[in-house]
């Protein structure tokens, strides 16, 4: 959940460069933010709040030296304060750490290291780790090896960063499930959490897996397991630009990556051919399980209509956070099907490797890479791009495109892969009509609950419009199937509450629209989703966000979710609210 960098530098400050590359992980989630160089001493600057209202109080940047480490935090253990903020530091500040995951038998360590005489100065798990890395460094011990040492005594997740006073040319990093990767330039190298931070200093990066160390110097990288054996590492060329993860004129990064939306279909549309080969690779398949989180699961929810109605094959969709209590039921006839933006979500990584065991699995991700993609059988790659509002919008719909291809390669129904290329003109013509959107949005800004409904393949899309209300606006927005009113939501309607209806035409056209009828004769303001061309939808309406009328039902998920993604983002901007950093939230959740 958290942000690390690390950089060695031939003839720059690390400092403001440091500063400028923890910047690019504030889509991770955090609430402090640190900085510690090493020169003749360790120098650390760290606060609580915003990288912004930190460096206006206590200067982040003014910092001496041409190496150092620095931090996001997401706290965990111990309240958002100064003291609890990373890095962190031994008894003679000597090493600072930063870290990313969580110790679990912090508490045992701290209590052993107390009775040895360390004082320690934060609530925090991480601080068992310079104290640890103290006591091998004062038996005698290397930097290298004394982190090594201290890992072995340490149970739980970590991707680090340490720097040595004893040693003020080297930053060791070590992964264990948290992401981190390496970055080398010209006369500069670099640790980070993900691409982006360094991706404006060099596209040349290497991906650590669990138990590997990594030891900078300014002579280069060094890679290690931990035996302390070298590793030769592949370097992989990102692809993505600096431009790429920049707003590009948009007043947030959630509006500008909504508005890539079409082309990021168009771009996974050419993953079609490869798609098509991992299929023919399956073996014989009898069952299939969708696994994921948050917006990825409602994703799979599209795919379990999808694989049913196009192929009666039974599909489940389980939350990946629950999966261990369902994988006793996998077997070698079941392809597991994993949806990741990050390929680094905890949850999800354990998930895999448990149907690993058993199963056919296949992830579908949209970091080059990234720890699931190297864990899993098949691999389809979404082609968004970086997303760096935390809330997900373009990564959502090139997921549901890959789905929407593999089913159409499993079923034999090329026709959809023809209908999907029609899909970025009805995103565009959407697009083009936000301002009528933003201004159903201004009606409804103080509104405390919402409720959003849908049948069939609208379902998930209306769970979709819910959680994006939620995350982005602080409002209550619940999803439910249509159908499901009358057991027990209709209580809660009343005057004025409004009701999000996603009602394209089709099967379920008829059935939603009497639900519609109901909600509206108890009260309810609804706001439908629809065709354009739909009269009585239109009448039965207050307000209709407008679709093109030529969307068939099984192709609607993939469009008729931007204006649910344009309300909420309006609605977001209107309360004054920061929609590419929700409180509370982060883009990769590294943590179970």
């Amino acid at each position: 959940m958290c942000g690390i960098v690390g950089c060695i530098l031939k003839d720059e400050k690390a400092a403001p460069v440091l500063l400028d590359c923890v910047k690019k992980l504030e889509y991770r989630g955090y609430d402090s933010i640190g900085i510690a160089t090493s020169s003749s001493k360790i120098n650390i600057k760290k606060e609580k709040g915003k990288i912004s209202e930190a460096e206006k109080k206590v200067g982040l940047s003014d910092l001496p030296g041409n190496m150092g480490i620095a931090h996001v935090r997401w706290a965990t253990h111990g309240i958002p304060t100064r003291k609890n903020a990373h890095p962190h530091t031994d008894c003679t500040e000597k090493i600072a750490v930063v870290h990313n995951g969580i110790i679990e038998n912090y508490n045992e360590l701290k209590h052993q290291l107390i009775e040895e005489g360390h004082i320690f100065k934060s609530d925090t798990d991480t601080e068992v780790i310079p104290h640890l890395i103290e006591k091998y460094m004062s038996n005698g011990m290397d930097l290298e090896s004394s982190v090594r040492n201290s890992l072995d005594q340490i149970h739980g997740s970590y991707a680090l960063a340490v720097i040595s006073t004893d040693e003020p040319e080297k930053i060791v990093g070590v992964r264990k499930e948290s992401p981190l990767i390496v970055g080398k330039g010209e006369g500069k190298y670099f640790l980070a959490s993900d691409v982006p931070a360094i991706l404006k200093h060099t596209d040349n990066v290497i991906y650590l897996e669990d138990g590997e160390m990594v030891i900078l110097d300014k002579s280069g990288v060094t890679v290690k397991n931990m035996l302390g054996e070298i590793i030769e590492k592949e370097i992989h060329i990102i692809e993505w630009t600096p431009d790429m993860a920049e707003k590009g004129g948009f007043d947030h990064f959630m509006i500008k990556e909504i508005h890539e939306q079409p082309g990021a279909v168009r771009d996974t549309l050419l993953e079609s051919q490869d798609i098509e080969k991992i299929v023919s690779e399956f073996g014989d398949i009898e069952r299939i399980c969708f696994v994921a989180c948050g917006t990825s699961y409602h994703a799979s929810l599209i795919g379990k209509y999808l694989f049913e109605s196009l192929m009666g094959l039974p599909t489940d969709v389980i939350l990946a956070s629950e999966f261990k209590y369902s994988a006793k039921a996998m077997n070698d006839k079941t392809l597991v099907i994993f949806i990741s933006q990050s390929g680094e979500t905890a949850d999800t990584l354990k998930a895999l490797r448990m149907a690993k065991k058993t199963s056919e699995t296949l992830v579908v991700v949209n970091v080059l890479g990234s720890t699931a993609t190297r864990e899993a059988k098949h691999v389809i790659y979404t082609r968004a791009g970086p997303e760096i509002g935390v809330a997900a919008t373009k990564t959502y719909v090139s997921q549901l495109t890959c789905i929407y291809i593999l089913a159409a390669h499993m079923s034999n129904r090329l026709d959809l892969v023809d209908d999907l290329h029609k899909v970025p003109q009805y995103m565009s013509d959407v697009l083009a009509n936000e301002e009528h959107i933003h201004n159903i949005a201004k009606k409804y800004k103080d509104v405390p609950d919402f409720f959003f409904i849908g049948r069939g393949l609208s379902y998930p899309t209306a769970l979709e419009g819910a959680l994006k209300l939620k995350e982005i606006t602080y409002i209550h927005g619940e999803g439910y199937a249509a159908g499901e009113l009358k057991h027990g939501p209709l209580a809660l309607i009343d005057d004025g509450v409004p009701v999000v209806a996603v009602v394209p035409p089709g099967n379920s056209h008829d059935k939603t629209l009497s639900n519609v009828e109901e909600v509206r004769a108890r009260g309810a303001h609804v706001i439908s989703v629809g065709s354009q061309d739909d009269e009585i939808l239109k009448s039965e309406s207050h307000d209709l966000m407008g679709m093109d009328g030529e969307i068939d039902e099984i192709m609607s998920p993939i469009s008729y979710i931007v204006p649910l993604q344009l309300f909420a983002y309006y609605i977001s901007v209107e309360k004054g609210i920061d929609p590419d950093k929700p409180k509370n939230l982060a883009k990769c959740v590294t943590v179970e």
